[in-house]
């Protein structure tokens, strides 16, 4: 069984003749991992089972600032990997005098054909990141758009639908390729609940993420979201929409087996390993018997692909690493 009919046999909640799983590395955690096994090609011998077309661009600014294809500035002297946004692009309630970006066909291509070609055993996504409230708040502001959602509604259905539509022509490129799934990032929820709440989520968010779900859905491309916090009052809406699997799924927040009880027959899971909690403070042996504590709960039946909740950051310590990677590859 290569790694992508076992993901594919996951997602479609059929038992696997083990959990896959998947780990995504900071940049310290890399650097720190390599180093401790003394082995350079460790990382690469992990044996994950996803592989992703990354679809944004960045500029670098000098004294540790990047720009991205919107136009967002990034101050990276803080956070390294991803950057703290500086600045509004749109600073007022209104799209007078700005439109989205072009989208770059050609080297969108370029990097999806560059991540399917040597990943035919690989469960292959193409990953829209930022994919449409987090860059709506990266333009505007979070704190602007969540007030603009009362005070100028209309302005947010014309943002968002900019946004949507840019996706949507990213979405058909990936279709040109021979990927297994689309993949959309974007944080709605928060330690508890989400962010906007339920009835803004409703109003703004769920229509379009509809319709790239439908974009995806209707070229047979799984349809996988990533959001960080808790989600849980809008699983139901999720599923209605079309999701196939949700990420991160983070075990602070939910409790994982009832959440496998009311929605393990629609949706399947993949994270479950704290980068909270667990893997950053308690010790190897716990780390192993948390891991695989909760691979019984949430693999039964299928419907789960193992993985940290999000990208392991630096401060996590590599013999952790090692052995979560101990219980991933020998189960």
């Amino acid at each position: 069984m290569t790694h992508s009919e076992r993901v594919i046999k996951a997602i479609n909640h059929q038992e696997t003749d083990f959990t896959p799983y998947q780990i995504d590395l900071t940049q310290r955690a890399q650097e720190r991992l390599t180093e401790y096994v003394g082995d350079p090609g460790f990382i690469q011998s992990m044996g994950c089972h996803i592989v992703g077309c990354w679809t944004g661009t960045r500029e670098e600014i000098p004294g540790g600032f990047v720009r991205d294809h919107w136009g967002v500035t990034w101050n990276r002297t803080v956070d390294k990997d991803i950057g703290v946004v500086e600045g509004l692009v749109i600073p007022e309630p209104t799209l007078a005098g700005w439109k989205a970006p072009e989208v770059n066909v050609e080297l969108l291509r370029e990097r999806a054909q560059q991540a399917i070609d040597g990943a035919e055993d690989k469960f292959k996504i193409f990953s829209i990141s930022f994919s449409m409230f987090e860059r709506a708040w990266t333009l505007r502001g979070m704190e602007n758009v969540l007030m603009d959602m009362i005070t100028d509604p209309e302005f947010v259905h014309e943002l968002l639908d900019a946004i949507c539509e840019y996706n949507l022509k990213l979405i058909d490129i990936a279709l040109e390729f021979p990927f297994d799934g689309i993949y959309f990032g974007d944080d709605w929820g928060q330690q508890s609940g989400t962010i906007m709440g339920p009835k803004f989520w409703r109003e703004f968010i769920k229509p379009r993420m509809a319709k790239m779900y439908a974009r995806a859905k209707g070229a047979d491309k799984y349809v996988l979201q990533h959001s960080c916090g808790d989600i849980y009052e809008i699983f139901p809406d999720l599923v209605e929409i079309g999701l196939d699997v949700y990420n991160t799924f983070q075990p602070e927040i939910y409790d994982i087996a009832k959440v496998k009880r009311e929605f393990g027959n629609d949706l399947s899971f993949w994270g479950g390993i704290s980068t909270q909690q667990l893997l950053p403070y308690a010790s190897p042996e716990e780390v192993q018997r948390v891991t695989r504590e909760i691979m019984g709960i949430m693999g039964q039946g299928g419907g789960y692909i193992v993985a940290p909740t999000h990208s392991v950051p630096g401060d996590v310590p590599p013999e952790n690493l090692v052995a979560l990677i101990d219980v991933f590859k020998n189960q």
